[in-house]
């Protein structure tokens, strides 16, 4: 299997990725094709996908921050069950990651993620591929040490029509043994991450607020 990065919505290999993405995710939480063109060229946001045999079988997106060095993981996609692609996915993202930071002169302290939460909402079948299911996704970035924000979390919809998408918790991968996190680096986190997204819902703008205001927010398990 490789890992390879694509930076333009040119590269065949991209729509193989959008398609897998479509094929997944809500509607909600995939942004348009012709709208990835900008991103793509991004240098701090990189798109790997997994190729097997000449076919795009999985994929992952993230970010990392040299000021705080901290990471968002955008996505991650198994296309498909029994090739080993989730760990695979996640031991180059890490090993990516950390030579990033220490490039930049420093050492990754953690990483952000958007974790579904099946417990409030079932509705998501994510294109029946059982490895993508929200259980098992939140059963295995709780061993891999992902722990959820104790707050209500929404985010803007990636279909920037101002809505407020809800049933996630917004979680944390901590490198350094931490129980909270300062509420006002949660909230420079999130309107750093958000702020090519227009409009804000204001359901997303208090919840920002109120974290600014907030001396610590507790990480508490999955």
């Amino acid at each position: 299997m490789e890992y390879i990065r694509v930076n333009d919505i040119a590269d065949p290999l991209f729509a193989g990725l959008h398609r897998l993405m479509s094929e997944i995710f809500p509607p909600e939480e995939v942004l348009a094709f012709d709208l990835w063109k900008e991103p793509l060229l991004d240098p701090g946001i990189r798109v790997f996908v997994a190729v097997h045999e000449g076919e795009v079988v999985g994929a992952t997106e993230y970010r990392y921050y040299a000021g705080d060095d901290i990471a968002m993981t955008d996505f991650t996609i198994i296309g498909r069950p029994g090739l080993g692609i989730g760990p695979f996915l996640a031991s180059r993202r890490e090993a990516n990651l950390k030579r990033l930071a220490a490039e930049a002169g420093g050492t990754l302290k953690g990483m952000f993620a958007e974790i579904y939460d099946p417990y409030r909402s079932q509705d998501h079948e994510f294109g029946g591929v059982k490895p993508m299911d929200p259980f098992v996704r939140r059963e295995v970035l709780a061993h891999l040490g992902y722990r959820r924000l104790d707050f209500d979390y929404v985010h803007p919809s990636w279909q920037g029509d101002g809505e407020a998408v809800g049933g996630l918790d917004l979680c944390f991968l901590p490198y350094e043994e931490a129980s909270s996190l300062p509420g006002p680096f949660v909230a420079k986190f999130l309107r750093t991450y958000y702020s090519v997204l227009e409009p804000k819902p204001a359901q997303w703008l208090d919840m920002v607020e109120t974290l600014e205001r907030q001396e610590s927010v507790k990480l508490l398990p999955l």
